[in-house]
C-alpha cells in the first residue's frame, strides 16, 4: 500500500476533501506524493486526522481546532509530529497527553485532574476507604471473606486510589485465581501503571477462563502492541472484532497494525469496518 488519497481518507474519517486539503495547507501534516504529484496519507496522518474528527464530533470550533493545533505545532521539538501526541476534550477543555505530561495547547498551562480527584475523594473515596479496612479488620480477625467481596470493593477504589484496587483485586485472585474479572481489572491497572508486561498474563488467565472475552482481548492486543509483540498484538486485535464486531477501536488498531506489517488486504478490511461503524456512530 502505497498510502491513501485525499478523497480515500475524507470518506474512511468522514470529513470534507476540502477539510483535508486544508489541514495540509495549514501545515498540520505533510503527506508524500504519488508519481502522479497527489496527496498520499500514510495511517499516522490518518490518526491525527481522526483525532481533528473527534474534535469537530465534539462541538469544538473549526477555528479554535485550528488555533489550538498551531499553539501545539509551536510547543512541540521539531523532530516531534503533531501525530505524535494524544489530543482530546475534558469537559470544555482541549487537552494534549505525551508521556505523562498533559496540557492545553492553547493556553500552555499543565492540567492537573485537580478537580475530579477532589469530588471523587470527597463522594466516594471515604465510602470505599472505610468498607476495605473493615474488610482488612474482618480478614485479620479470622473471618472468611469472598474473593468477589474483594473484587468489588477493589471497583469501588479504583476511581480514588488506584494502588489499593490493585492489592483488593491481588487479594481475591489469591482466594478464587479464576476470578477472570479481577484478572482483566488487575490487568487494566497495571497496564495503566505503565507496566504491559505485568499485564499480559493476566489478560491471557482471563482469556483461558472466558475466551470469548472481546475486552480481554483487545486488552492483551494493546499490551502486545506496546511491548512490540506486533503480530501477536494483530492476532488479539483480529480475535476481539470476531468476538464483537462493532468494535470501532480493534477495526482501527488492527489496520494499523495491518498496516505495519505489510499485511495490505487486511488493513483494508479493517479500515473499511471502521469507516462502516463509525458513520453509523
Amino acid at each position: 500500500m502505497t498510502g491513501y488519497s485525499t478523497t480515500e481518507v475524507a470518506k474512511i474519517l468522514g470529513l470534507s476533501p476540502a477539510q483535508v486539503r486544508g489541514y495540509v495547507r495549514a501545515g498540520f501534516l505533510s503527506p508524500e506524493r504519488g508519481d502522479d504529484g497527489r496527496m498520499r496519507f500514510s495511517f499516522p496522518d490518518l490518526v491525527f486526522l481522526r483525532t481533528a474528527r473527534g474534535l469537530m464530533s465534539a462541538r469544538v470550533p473549526p477555528r479554535r481546532i485550528r488555533r489550538a493545533l498551531e499553539r501545539l505545532r509551536e510547543q512541540l521539538p521539531d523532530d516531534r509530529p503533531l501525530n505524535a501526541v494524544r489530543i482530546e476534550m475534558e469537559g470544555s477543555r482541549i487537552v494534549v497527553e505525551d508521556g505523562a505530561e498533559r496540557w492545553q495547547p492553547e493556553s500552555g498551562q499543565a492540567v492537573f485532574d485537580f478537580d475530579s480527584q477532589d469530588l471523587t475523594r470527597e463522594v466516594a473515596a471515604p465510602l470505599a476507604h472505610r468498607s476495605f479496612e473493615e474488610a482488612r479488620g474482618r480478614r485479620e480477625a479470622g473471618e472468611s471473606l469472598a474473593a468477589e467481596e474483594w473484587f468489588e470493593w477493589g471497583c469501588e477504589l479504583e476511581p480514588s486510589d488506584p494502588q489499593q484496587a490493585r492489592d483488593a483485586y491481588e487479594r481475591a485472585l489469591e482466594l478464587d485465581p479464576k476470578h477472570a474479572s479481577a484478572h482483566v481489572n488487575l490487568g487494566r491497572l497495571l497496564h495503566e501503571s505503565g507496566d504491559p508486561r505485568a499485564a499480559e498474563p493476566h489478560y491471557r488467565a482471563a482469556l483461558e477462563l472466558r475466551p470469548d472475552d472481546a475486552t480481554a482481548s483487545f486488552n492483551l492486543g494493546v499490551a502486545l502492541e506496546d511491548t512490540g509483540k506486533l503480530p501477536e498484538a494483530l492476532l488479539e486485535y483480529q480475535k476481539a472484532v470476531r468476538l464483537e464486531p462493532d468494535n470501532a477501536d480493534a477495526h482501527f488498531n488492527a489496520a494499523s497494525l495491518a498496516e505495519r506489517l505489510g499485511r495490505d488486504a487486511e488493513a483494508v478490511r479493517h479500515l473499511a469496518a471502521y469507516r462502516k461503524l463509525t458513520r453509523r456512530s
